[in-house]
């Protein structure tokens, strides 16, 4: 069976956590920038989804990507609150091939750092901050209780959290060890159009499988409809399985104003 992954952090559009050198933390290098990086117009017969991923230990890939979804992976954003900027920072996609500097594969924060000097060197962004108000989704703990289990892995261990879509069946994300906000971060950033709050208040680490049916407004609307499916949508899939709920509402965000941006500079 064929097999898209698309995903966070993004996304789904990105993974989420890679195996790291045992080093401890104030023993890892420090990753400012990539050592070499490319950047080329995605090609129109692409169907190997988005992502971005390390695809050996000094080698980072983020194909088909927007600007303002780079941007919004880079940043940890919903794509929403990124506001301003031209149309092709929607319409152009690119891909990224990059080589990471050093021996020591760089964790996911590291990853973005590298990618955040990337869109300032080589897209010439600027932009502020304002703090606005916009529909959002609020992660919240369902009425008969969370069905979580705790991960009995490290603290330290890298959290996954990768979406894996089954063309025509509907999606798997199997997560382990991961922070209830890492699990909001990645929805907002990869599946939904609009932030994603934890408001749970679970502290701890866990490790569950969720498994739905997208619909259009899900996955920057890149996934159909499947009537077949006998998976429930994503809403019902969360109460079912992981005892959470998400609840549309309101609520204050720290936007992105995007001031300047350009194509990127030639390789």
């Amino acid at each position: 069976m064929r097999r898209l992954f698309v995903g966070a952090c993004t996304i789904a559009l990105f993974t989420i956590g890679h195996k790291v050198s045992s080093q401890s933390a104030d023993k890892r290098p420090r990753f400012e920038k990539f050592e070499v990086a490319t950047i080329k117009p995605t090609p129109p017969d692409w169907k190997g989804g988005r992502y971005i991923r390390m695809i050996s230990p000094q080698r980072f890939f983020a194909p088909n990507f927007s600007v303002r979804a780079l941007i919004a992976a880079a940043y940890g954003l919903s794509p929403p609150v990124i506001r301003g900027g031209p149309a092709w920072l929607d319409a152009d996609r690119y891909d990224i091939n990059a080589v990471t500097p050093g021996d020591v594969r760089p964790n996911l924060d590291d990853q973005m750092a590298m990618l955040r000097e990337l869109l300032v060197d080589r897209f010439k962004l600027t932009f502020h901050r304002e703090q606005r108000e916009f529909s959002v989704y609020a992660l919240t703990i369902n009425r008969n209780g969370p069905k979580l289990k705790a991960s009995a892995a490290p603290v330290d261990d890298p959290p996954e959290l990768v979406n894996i879509v089954y063309p025509g069946e509907g999606v798997r994300l199997p997560a382990r060890n991961a922070t209830m906000g890492q699990f909001a971060a990645m929805m907002q950033r990869s599946i939904f159009d609009r932030p994603v709050l934890d408001r749970t208040g679970l502290p701890g680490r866990y490790d569950f499988d969720l498994e739905w049916t997208p619909d259009e407004f899900q996955f920057d609307g890149t996934l159909k409809d499947n009537p077949e499916s006998t998976k429930p949508g994503i809403f019902a899939a969360l109460q079912e399985q992981l005892g959470l709920k998400l609840e549309a509402t309101r609520g204050p965000v720290l936007a992105m104003i995007i001031d300047g941006v350009t194509r990127p500079s030639e390789n």
